[in-house]
C-alpha cells in the first residue's frame, strides 16, 4: 500500500490508542473516533483504517515492538500520545508539511454547512440514500423510516422531510419548482456526486457512514 504524504510513523501511537479504546478492536471506517482522528491529521479515514488493520496484524517488527511496549501500559501510551500532540505543528498540515498539497474533498463531508451549521454533507448523503427508497407521497414526517433516521442522526423528522423536499427540486424526474431554501446548493452538490450513479454504491456508503452517528 502506498504511503500517504502526511503519514508519520509516530501516528501509530494514535491508532493504537484508538484501537484499544473499549470495545477494543478494529474500528469501523466511519466511526466517530476514526473520522475525528482523520480530520486531525488531514489523512482520509480509508487510509487510517487500512493502517489500523496493519497494526492489528502486527505486520512488521516495528509494530510488534510498539505493541509489546504500549499495549499493556495504557498510562505509558497516554503519555506518548500527549507528547505527540504537544509537538509544534502537529495536525497543521499546511505548516508542518510545507509544500504538500492537501485534498480536503473528503473533509468537507464532515464539516458543518455554511448554509446550516447543524448539518454536514454527511447528513445529506445519508438522507439521499433514504430518498431513493421512498416515494414522494411517503416523504412526510410520519413515515417510520424518516422517524427512525431522524432519531439516529438526532434530527427532528421535519428536518429530514425538508432535505427530501429540497432533493425533489434536484431530481430531474420530478422537475419540481426551485425554491429559495438555503439547502438547495449543498443538496445539489451531493446530488451531482451521487444522484446519477449506481444507487447500490450510495447505499453501501450510507450504511458505512451511519456508524458515525451511533459511535
Amino acid at each position: 500500500m502506498a504511503k500517504h504524504p502526511l503519514w508519520s510513523d509516530e501516528y501509530w501511537l494514535l491508532l493504537m490508542q484508538l484501537y484499544l479504546k473499549k470495545p477494543a478492536g478494529l474500528k469501523p471506517l466511519y466511526s466517530r473516533g476514526l473520522v475525528n482522528l482523520a480530520l486531525e491529521l488531514h489523512i482520509p479515514p480509508q487510509f487510517l483504517y487500512e493502517q489500523m488493520f496493519r497494526l492489528r496484524q502486527l505486520e512488521s517488527p516495528r509494530l510488534e515492538q510498539l505493541w509489546e511496549k504500549y499495549s499493556n501500559s495504557p498510562k505509558k501510551l497516554s503519555r506518548g500520545v500527549k507528547l505527540l500532540r504537544q509537538m509544534n505543528g502537529f495536525g497543521q498540515a499546511n505548516d508542518f508539511y510545507e509544500g504538500v498539497e492537501v485534498n480536503e474533498s473528503w473533509e468537507r463531508d464532515f464539516r458543518p454547512l455554511e448554509a446550516d451549521d447543524q448539518l454536514m454533507p454527511l447528513h445529506l448523503i445519508v438522507v439521499l440514500d433514504l430518498y431513493f427508497r421512498l416515494t414522494p407521497i411517503t416523504m412526510v414526517a410520519e413515515t417510520p423510516e424518516i422517524i427512525e433516521l431522524g432519531r439516529m442522526m438526532k434530527l427532528p423528522a421535519p428536518r429530514i422531510v425538508e432535505i427530501m423536499e429540497t432533493y425533489q427540486v434536484c431530481d430531474p424526474y420530478l422537475k419540481r419548482q426551485a425554491d429559495q431554501s438555503p439547502l438547495l446548493a449543498p443538496c445539489q452538490e451531493v446530488w451531482n456526486r451521487y444522484g446519477n450513479d449506481n444507487p447500490e454504491k450510495l447505499a453501501a456508503l450510507a450504511a458505512q457512514m451511519k456508524v458515525f452517528f451511533s459511535s
